[in-house]
């Protein structure tokens, strides 16, 4: 059987096993041998949610503020329906095909071009995704330890962000993504979630603790003329800046190019345990994200920054509780970086290696490679408002709403005319007008205000 030759068998250690249109979603799709390895239904959640809750959390109440409550929750609702059912699709066709891989789906679609295409997409994202995190712990981690200790300390090496990003990448991101499969995350992923699950809780806490309006001599010049009226939330809200709100969402619910590879390693890997894990795994991201959006709005109204963290440290400095989640929220930041870094990776080894068997060499190289490039990357990141408005407009909307669609239609068994490829051509349609038009939005707004 030729490396390419996808459609009718599936590798599982040693043995294959071929996969017809009758296929049973019941029916494991790789062999038992591999399946009594694999990752329980608990480790894979976490490392789902894991995947999709990151960063973006600190943005949502901002996109909130530019598309008020209804709004927010309307487009958070459907942006996480369309994020579900685009995983359906994913997984649909590799019960179809017995493909496992995002790249081998766009090879089966497009043959080479195809693969080239969705291993670059998936590149440019994760790449730019771990260098905001990484950016993210270089600007906040000094000013978080600074924080616990004496006020007076200056000019100690914790208080170089390049430092504290060298170490923790050595000592942490490095160890966690030379593993070689991505369910030894678990661990570090149910942690991380805990971490979120922490900022949602002291957003919810801290909502009573700031007053509003708020007095003047606290806002350090971000707010000029304190009123009532600012205090009274916005059900609906359109501006230019709401047309970061979908990216934002986008960004922050993207998790397909980690949802195979879970698939892949998941004990007994059969679609429905799949769709059960990436259901459970969205429905709870919902709920954290809507109740930290929701709680950071009502505190802030439309003062809300960008990073939400940064508007407490106006108006609640040195406190402890605020200085620890912001703590909990730079080492989710860290655990995540080793998840999005395994497709990241095997996007560069499916380009430069094909389908051959596992090296040690090239996955160390690979790593070390991939790693360095983020270093780097992360001393130049802009404003991470815009980088969650590009990369979700791009790349983002790409594997979450486009890439699905398309490959649906062109591989899947479903009629033209039938639900399901209604439903893939609905997706498509919707993520390239949020795409373009979002885009379009954000350069126009880049023009204005440089």
């Amino acid at each position: 059987m030729g490396k390419d030759d996808y459609n009718t068998t599936v590798q599982a250690g040693s043995d294959y096993r071929p996969i017809g249109e009758d296929h049973n979603e019941a029916t494991p799709l790789l062999a038992q041998g591999v399946a009594s390895r694999g990752a329980s239904l608990t480790s894979s959640v976490f490392n789902l949610m894991n995947a999709i809750m990151g960063a973006g959390i600190l943005g949502l109440a901002y996109a909130m503020a530019n598309t008020g409550i209804i709004g927010f929750s309307i487009l958070l609702l459907l942006v996480s329906s369309l994020a579900a059912y685009s995983i359906h699709l994913l997984l649909k066709l590799c019960d179809q095909t017995g493909i496992t891989s995002y790249e081998g789906l766009g090879h089966k679609a497009y043959q080479k071009p195809g693969k080239i295409l969705v291993a670059s997409t998936i590149l440019i994202q994760n790449v730019g995704a771990m260098a905001t995190y990484m950016f993210i712990l270089k600007s906040e981690l000094p000013a978080t330890i600074t924080s616990f200790l004496s006020p007076g300390t200056s000019g100690e090496w914790y208080e170089n962000g390049n430092y504290l990003l060298l170490l923790v990448t050595l000592c942490v991101v490095l160890p966690l993504a030379i593993l070689p499969k991505i369910g030894f995350l678990g661990y570090t992923s149910s942690l991380a979630f805990l971490f979120m699950l922490f900022f949602a809780v002291v957003v919810v806490v801290k909502s009573w603790s700031i007053p509003c309006p708020i007095p003047l001599n606290l806002t350090l010049s971000l707010m000029s003329n304190a009123s009532d009226s600012e205090c009274t939330p916005k059900l609906f809200v359109i501006s230019s800046k709401s047309a970061y709100a979908v990216p934002t969402m986008a960004f922050s619910f993207l998790c397909h190019t980690a949802v195979l590879p879970i698939y892949c390693e998941l004990h007994r890997p059969t679609k429905q345990r799949m769709q059960k894990v990436t259901n459970i795994s969205i429905s709870l991201s919902f709920l954290v994200y809507l109740i930290s959006a929701l709680f950071g709005y009502l505190t802030f109204y439309d003062n809300v920054n960008s990073e939400l963290l940064l508007g407490y440290d106006a108006y609640l400095p040195r406190d402890v509780l605020i200085m620890s989640v912001r703590l909990a929220i730079l080492l989710a930041v860290l655990l995540t970086i080793p998840l999005i870094h395994f497709p990241a990776r095997k996007a560069v080894l499916m380009m430069f290696r094909g389908e051959r068997s596992f090296s040690w060499l090239s996955h160390s190289l690979s790593t070390l490679l991939l790693l360095a490039v983020v270093l780097l990357l992360a001393i130049y990141v802009p404003d991470i408002r815009n980088v969650f408005g590009v990369v979700g407009s791009t790349t983002s909307t790409c594997l979450l709403f486009v890439y699905p669609g398309i490959f649906y239609l062109k591989v899947g068994t479903n009629p033209p005319r039938s639900a399901s490829s209604a439903g893939a051509f609905t997706l498509v349609v919707f993520g390239v007008i949020v795409g373009l038009l979002s885009l379009c939005v954000i350069i126009i707004s880049w023009a204005q205000n440089p």
